[in-house]
């Protein structure tokens, strides 16, 4: 159980992700296979390359493997996995790097997302930290062989039950999940205030032409497409209300929102809040705007049953019905109710990979 917090305003405390607490938990457990060494911590790098220490609260070696695990710390966010126990479990083989999910991680049984069905839940950036931090200790250790990894969570599959996982098909534990690495806690007031301070900060710096992104992932798209300066990019998060609410009485020029096509889709429903405990994918309004472009009945009933807005959107392309673009258009109506008629604005959706789905420009 966490402590009890001040009353007194404090700044919030980040946390790592799960994704990071695998990483240092592969490196201390290679350090131990390869050199015999013992590590207490650990230190990574993270995506944008800041560099973070990790306890390792405990690691052993048996039977040509070597084990290290770790605490999940979320810092101030209200996060299920806060204390779990996350360890690796890792063997040398001939070539390679492969991951599996051990005892308390997730299985994906269905399709729609970044995954295949039948492969562990460790999503895309922790499995590029994990490979990444093992291939330079490799070459650290002179070792031209490979890792099997093996990751596992204590009570993972109890914690999932207090997730999305089972609604998305994910069985048997928890995901591996993280983007930047860094657990940023979930507080309205201060994640508003920040993107505020973002805003003020590129236009006090002469920047006209920001662009607001829903994550890691869409704002590098954005930022590559334009070549936009770190400066001239808001990380909004859910809170597209606070971006654009807020450019009622900013001189900017030009917005360029960019997100996963997912949150675009309840912005273009009308919603303001894209987390998911104010608003959610209505598979139903997405089938009626399948219907409006000529979808057949059986494209409209599987898309009102699809499991994530990404797998409608796959039925719809493969039957010549391009859902991106009308999204795009609404979420842009939506956009241009809120802010000045004076700002030109886009609508930019992207998928997991980061690879755009559509978009209307301004």
């Amino acid at each position: 159980m966490r402590a009890e917090t001040d009353e007194a305003p404090r700044p919030l405390r980040t946390g790592l992700t799960t994704g990071s607490c695998a990483t240092a938990c592969a490196v201390a457990a290679a350090h131990r296979l390869l050199a015999d060494i013992n590590l207490d911590s650990v230190s990574i790098t993270l995506p944008k390359g800041q560099t973070v220490e990790l306890p390792i609260c405990d690691s052993s070696m048996q039977d040509g493997r070597a084990t290290a695990a770790t605490l999940k710390d979320a810092g101030d966010d209200p996060d299920v996995t806060h204390g779990a126990r996350l360890w690796v479990s890792l063997r040398l083989q001939e070539t390679g790097i492969t991951l599996k999910a051990g005892a308390g991680v997730g299985t994906v049984t269905r399709t729609g997302l970044v995954l295949a069905v039948g492969a562990p839940a460790i999503n895309p950036v922790p499995r590029q930290m994990i490979s990444e931090h093992l291939e330079q200790l490799a070459q650290t250790y002179h070792y031209s062989g490979g890792f099997e990894v093996t990751i596992g969570i204590d009570n993972g599959a109890a914690l999932a039950l207090k997730t999305m996982n089972p609604r998305l098909g994910i069985l048997g534990g928890l995901s591996i999940l993280g983007t930047t690495g860094i657990v940023r806690p979930f507080s309205c007031a201060a994640y508003i205030a920040s993107i505020h301070q973002g805003i003020d900060v590129a236009l006090s710096n002469g920047h006209r032409h920001i662009a607001a992104s829903t994550g890691n992932t869409s704002e590098q798209f954005i930022a590559q497409h334009y070549g936009l300066p770190e400066m001239a990019l808001i990380e909004m998060g859910d809170f597209a209300g606070a971006v654009l609410k807020y450019l009622k009485k900013q001189p900017v020029e030009r917005l360029s929102l960019c997100a996963g096509f997912g949150k675009l889709t309840k912005l273009a429903q009308g919603h303001l809040d894209l987390h998911s405990r104010a608003s959610a994918v209505d598979f139903d309004w997405l089938a009626h705007l399948a219907a409006e472009q000529g979808a057949a009945p059986d494209l409209q009933a599987a898309i009102s049953t699809a499991n994530t807005s990404l797998e409608a959107h796959k039925l719809a392309l493969a039957q010549g019905i391009d859902l991106a673009a009308p999204v795009c258009s609404a979420a842009l109506a939506k956009v241009q109710t809120v802010i000045p008629a004076t700002i030109q604005a886009e609508v930019w959706a992207v998928d997991r990979r980061g690879q755009c789905l559509g978009a209307v420009l301004a």
